[in-house]
């Protein structure tokens, strides 16, 4: 049974930073990509990045492109969220999803199989 487990989230304040964590386990995640969504209240659930576990690559929506970097820790089999310069706009529960065989670039969320419990992001000053 796959689990994901995020952590690392809180209050900061607008320009701050923060680092989310998704512990993956379950099964090798080879094949995999794993991403990061999220949903502000009253929105629907968002895109943020993702990464393909076997070679790194990322993709990230326009919104946090260059602010927000995806990473993965092979040995550990997690995921990190690195986000910088962060906005109020970005106050959501983040939520991390995996999913198998997703195409490159995908950001919709049925093509994801596996799905974290979220954790808070609040960016206020």
């Amino acid at each position: 049974q796959v689990q994901l487990v995020e952590s690392g989230g809180g209050l900061v304040q607008p320009g701050g930073s923060l680092r989310l964590s998704c512990a993956a386990s379950g099964r090798t995640f080879r094949y995999y990509t794993i991403a990061s969504f999220r949903q502000a209240p009253g929105k629907e659930r968002e895109f943020v990045a993702s990464i393909f576990w076997n070679f790194g690559y990322t993709y990230y929506a326009d919104s946090v492109k260059g602010r927000f970097t995806i990473s993965r820790d092979s040995a550990k089999n997690t995921v990190h969220l690195q986000m910088n310069s962060l906005k109020p706009e970005d106050t959501a529960v983040y939520y991390c999803a995996a999913g198998p065989n997703v195409p490159y670039g995908s950001q919709a969320s049925h093509d994801y199989n596996y799905w974290g419990q979220g954790t808070q992001v609040t960016v206020s000053s």
